[in-house]
């Protein structure tokens, strides 16, 4: 039903839709695309994608439209993302179009890149994910991961 691949040089912007759609604000509250995504708490999420520990799937449908993708990279201690354990454990992230959800793809694509860390020798991956998405929290409970911390609204939760 879906193809899952490495993400093409061209379809970074494909992956900015899919890091903003994985943000957790009501949609009447989000700000657009640009304005969010270059604020200094997430610019780094996509800056100078394509360095080590960067991997990025895409799912795509049977008409060949991207439809969702997973993510994952590497911080620091000094630039550190929301679900931040360590400099040697990457930060996930993931996100599917409204009109595709519901439909197993999500578990399909967190199979994938968890397949994926595994081949590249990432023992841990973390995450971080508002504490009112319930969905995708009991997604991630279904794959293994397990909370490991809160600040404010956001769980960290890794898998091993």
């Amino acid at each position: 039903m879906f193809e899952i691949r490495y993400l093409k040089e061209n379809e970074k912007n494909f992956l900015m839709e899919m890091l903003y759609e994985s943000i957790h604000i009501e949609r009447e509250k989000k700000p657009p695309l640009d304005e969010l995504l270059y604020t200094d708490e997430l610019k780094k999420y996509h800056q100078n994608w394509g360095r080590k520990g960067d991997k990025a799937l895409i799912a795509i449908d049977n008409s060949g439209t991207p439809v969702g993708a997973v993510w994952y990279r590497l911080f620091s201690s000094e630039e550190r993302g929301y679900g931040y354990v360590n400099d040697d454990t990457p930060e996930l992230g993931i996100a599917i179009k409204k009109e595709v959800r519901g439909k197993g793809l999500g578990t399909q694509l967190m199979y994938s890149i968890i397949d994926e860390a595994k081949s590249n020798s990432f023992k841990v991956l973390s995450l971080s994910v508002d504490g009112d998405n319930t969905n995708a929290i009991n997604l991630y409970r279904s794959l293994g991961f397990a909370e490991v911390g809160r600040e404010g609204t956001s769980i960290t939760m890794l898998l091993k």
